[in-house]
Order: structure tokens, then C-alpha cells, then sequence
């Protein structure tokens, strides 16, 4: 069953660090849904981008997996033989939950679903690889080998499904798009008290990039071929194919 997102909803005395514990696997449906403009089209697409870049005999790495949405989407819509899905997600709450989520749904491609560190993950053999919403909260260290990682063991031809929240250069259009998505939480129900709190709790481990150092960051590990297929506001999804 899926809770709504009241979680804060409430004056906290103390504003902790963002993570995704049971609390937030309990209402994270509700939670994206109202905060993410567009994300059902995304997932959908998702899985739409999958059908096409799916390989006979390939893997598919959804990477910070959460509760499965966009592994759901490709498994319903890839049609190659003898693909597999490999799921990972560090978050124990987050792993139980898509577990239940996957077995609710049965299809012929195979799903491994993995706790664990996505920079711990030995990507090998892969045609489609989904970061969802997902680079944004690892170090910004460590983003530049995550993606050469993933365009090393990329089929050629395979596709890299990149989803983030953006920030801008210019400081009038980054404060012009935070407050058409604060507009966007209001119009979902969330509250000043809400968004204010959940934007403190986001400030230290959320960190954003502009959408031209994701663009740099995969042309510098090989990416030719990118495009921006999705934005909203200050959200945005890419494809990269190699």
C-alpha cells in the first residue's frame, strides 16, 4: 500500500540529512509523483528507449533502481531474448520494497535485483544502462569515472538513459526555475513548511550539475551521440549512445 508524503508535513526541530530510509520508501510513489514534473513520461520513455537499444544476449543496469519504476517499464517493453535486468540500489528500505514491487509482475526477462553501492557495480556486457534521478546524490567526485565506467563496458550501440535535477549558470534563470517547481509542489499539495523543509534536508546531499557539465562529462568518456529528450522546469533526461 502507498502512504501519501506527509513527512514534512510538521516543524522539525532539527533538519536532518535526506536519505531514503522506510520512511520515505513508505510514501516514495506519492513523493515523486508530486515532486518530479513529468515523471511518469520519463518512466515511460524509459522503457520506450529500452525496446529500442536492447540487445539479443545483453544486460540492462538500472542503477539507483529505488523502488523499480523505471525496471518495470523495461521489462514490460523490451522484447529482445535473453536480456536480463540487474537493479541496484544501496538502500536496504528502498531494495525490499522493489522486491515486492517486481514479483507483483511477471515476465519472461529475468530481474537481479542488488544492495549495494552503485559505484561498487562491475557493469559488463551491457546494452542499456538507466541512471534515474541517481548521479545527483553521488559525490561530485566520483562522477566522471562512474560514467567512463559505464561507457567502457557499454555495447557499441548501447544507450546511457540519463535523468537529473539541473542547476542553472545564470543565477536569474537558476532561482526562476526553482520557484516554476516550487509552483509545481504548491499546485501538488505540499506546503511552504513542506518544500522549505525538504529543501534544507536536500542541501547537503543533493548536489546539481549544469546540464552543460553533464553534457561535458559524457563527451569526455566517448559519448558522441547526445540528446536532450525531456525538460521540465529543472529537471531533464538524456540519451548518450555509443
Amino acid at each position: 500500500m502507498n502512504h501519501r508524503d506527509a513527512i514534512y508535513s510538521q516543524p522539525k526541530a532539527q533538519i536532518k540529512d535526506f536519505c531514503f530510509d522506510d520512511s520515505v520508501a513508505q510514501v516514495f510513489p506519492d513523493m515523486i509523483q508530486r515532486s518530479v514534473p513529468g515523471y511518469s513520461t520519463i518512466i515511460d520513455n524509459i522503457g520506450q528507449i529500452a525496446s529500442r537499444f536492447a540487445q539479443q544476449n545483453s544486460a540492462i543496469y538500472d542503477l539507483g533502481c529505488s523502488l523499480g519504476a523505471a525496471t518495470l517499464a523495461m521489462r514490460r517493453m523490451v522484447k529482445k531474448a535473453d536480456c536480463q535486468i540487474i537493479a541496484v540500489d544501496n538502500s536496504t528500505a528502498m531494495v525490499e520494497k522493489c522486491k515486492l514491487h517486481l514479483n507483483a509482475f511477471k515476465s519472461d526477462i529475468p530481474v537481479e535485483i542488488r544492495c549495494e553501492d552503485i559505484l561498487d557495480t562491475q557493469i559488463r556486457n551491457a546494452s542499456v544502462v538507466v541512471l534515474n534521478f541517481t548521479l545527483q546524490f553521488i559525490a561530485p567526485e566520483h562522477r566522471n569515472s562512474l560514467i567512463q565506467h559505464i561507457y567502457d563496458n557499454l555495447l557499441p550501440g548501447g544507450v546511457l538513459v540519463l535523468s537529473e535535477k539541473l542547476r542553472d549558470k545564470h543565477q536569474p534563470m537558476d532561482e526562476l526555475m526553482i520557484e516554476l517547481h516550487h509552483e509545481f509542489k504548491r499546485s501538488n499539495g505540499y506546503s511552504e513548511l513542506e518544500i522549505s523543509q525538504k529543501r534544507s534536508a536536500l542541501e547537503n546531499v543533493m548536489l546539481l550539475d549544469t546540464q552543460q557539465d553533464h553534457e561535458n562529462r559524457l563527451r569526455t568518456a566517448g559519448f558522441a551521440e547526445i540528446a536532450t529528450w525531456f525538460r521540465c522546469f529543472n529537471f531533464m533526461s538524456m540519451v548518450a549512445v555509443k
